[in-house]
């Protein structure tokens, strides 16, 4: 299994062997059940279908309590897909815990980033701005953005205030640095998208660092 479901519980800090202070993420991942399995010859593509979390029966609507009791599962919080070469090997209902990583893998952590709201280009975009003294009245206004007789427009990719944050976005090559399957804990170090308690998908690295590479 490449990957698999969890959330974020925080941040601390631990001394490896050698001393060294590192920051680093606790995740609780899994564990997840297999509801379903996508195959090539049926669905086009290989994926499997992932169950996370636990639902409470007044939140379970009618057609999604008949599909679970037919699992002979217990409802599910979160149902995600997850693309496979090849989903031979599982099948639904099988339980996957964080057994599937082990001390010192690197890993791709996916999730949503915390959202920022409304921001102007210095915070959003991190403009110089203007002066901030001798009455300059600019600061951090945005500015001339177009003249008039040419272009006559303002450029595709042009930098501006807007809604900052709450986009996805995928952390590449972290190190595990501990695996706790009786609490289904990962620890990871550095940091990972998104506020505490929020959704993550855990996946081996795509892109794992050369072996003779020193990462510390």
């Amino acid at each position: 299994m490449a990957s698999i479901l969890g959330k974020k519980i925080g941040m601390t800090n631990v001394f490896d062997e050698e001393g060294y202070f590192i920051p680093v993420t606790i995740i609780e991942a899994g564990p997840c059940y297999i509801l379903g399995i996508k195959t090539v010859d049926k669905d086009g593509y290989s994926a499997v279908v992932l169950g996370y979390g636990e639902k409470k029966p007044k939140q379970v609507k009618k057609p999604e309590k008949g599909w679970f009791d037919k699992l002979k599962i217990t409802p599910k919080k979160v149902v995600r897909e997850i693309r496979l070469a090849n989903g031979a090997g599982y099948k639904v209902g099988d339980a996957l815990n964080v057994n599937i990583f082990k001390n010192g893998d690197y890993i791709d952590v996916s999730g949503t980033t915390i959202g920022k709201g409304f921001q102007g280009g210095v915070k959003r975009w991190h403009w110089r701005g203007g002066d901030g003294s001798h009455g300059s009245m600019f600061h951090r206004a945005p500015g001339s953005i177009g003249a008039s007789s040419y272009p006559s427009r303002v450029h595709k990719g042009k930098t501006l205030p807007g809604h900052m944050g709450n986009v996805k976005r995928t952390i590449q090559n972290l190190k595990l640095v501990g695996v706790d399957p009786e609490k289904n804990l990962l620890i990871v170090k550095g940091s990972v998208p998104g506020h505490k308690g929020s959704l993550l998908t855990v996946s081996h690295a795509k892109k794992r660092p050369p072996k003779d590479a020193k990462v510390k």
